[in-house]
């Protein structure tokens, strides 16, 4: 009986930590091959980063968004908002993956009740998706529009795609709170980390922030318990 219930729970802790590593994703911890970008931020949720370089020559923007989707079979999507925060309005690059395939293609949020795709309201070019071990990035190139720093960015993350159309996103507080402005204006060449939560791992996220200390100090109690059993 002890034995099982051992097993049980090195189980759990193995499962919980492979879950969590999986869903870690950093600026230090996750590289983008072939790709330099100078300016890279851990966004503060869904477990997100972003990472951009600012052309002020043309005031354009590239960047290279990395998320993992909210299940497997799901999608992940950046956007701008040119007109306000949040949702309704952005002009959005969802990914997802079609007959095997990791594609990108943009949509023109005009509702909650209408995901279409379509034309955005600036240009965008050199638009690209690929995936790896659970996690998509989306590569693409943007006309900023509007000054370059007050840009509104939306990103989510969803559960799964329908007649290659992304379902509704889940509404949990993370998603929610899935917005902030970004100035991109003051971008340097020094790569730029601003990991929330106080990280003091150099950036390094060691547990998902889905799981704190507490959670792990949890499942080594229900270890000790069950050898003590």
């Amino acid at each position: 009986m002890a034995s099982s219930s051992l097993i049980f729970a090195i189980s759990a802790i193995f499962f919980a930590l492979r879950f969590s590593s999986a869903h870690s994703l950093t600026c230090t911890s996750h590289k983008l091959p072939g790709k330099d970008f100078p300016n890279c931020k851990d966004l503060p949720t869904l477990g997100a980063t972003l990472r951009y370089s600012y052309n002020a020559t043309n005031n354009s923007l590239s960047i290279a968004y990395m998320a993992t989707p909210a299940k497997p079979g799901g999608w992940v999507s950046w956007a701008i908002n040119p007109t306000g925060q949040g949702m309704q309005g952005a002009q959005a690059i969802i990914a997802f993956k079609s007959n095997g395939t990791v594609v990108a293609k943009t949509y023109n949020i005009s509702s909650y009740k209408s995901i279409v795709e379509s034309k955005l309201s600036f240009d965008v070019w050199d638009l690209s998706a690929v995936e790896s071990d659970g996690v998509i990035t989306i590569l693409a190139t943007v006309k900023v529009p509007g000054k370059p720093d007050q840009l509104n960015q939306v990103w989510q993350v969803g559960p799964s795609v329908t007649g290659g159309r992304p379902d509704k996103h889940d509404f949990t507080p993370a998603n929610l709170a899935s917005k902030s402005t970004l100035s991109v204006s003051t971008s340097t060449s020094a790569r730029e980390n601003t990991t929330t939560g106080g990280d003091k791992n150099g950036g390094v996220s060691v547990t998902n922030n889905r799981f704190g200390v507490g959670f792990f100090a949890g499942l080594l109690m229900l270890v000790a318990s069950c050898v003590n059993f």
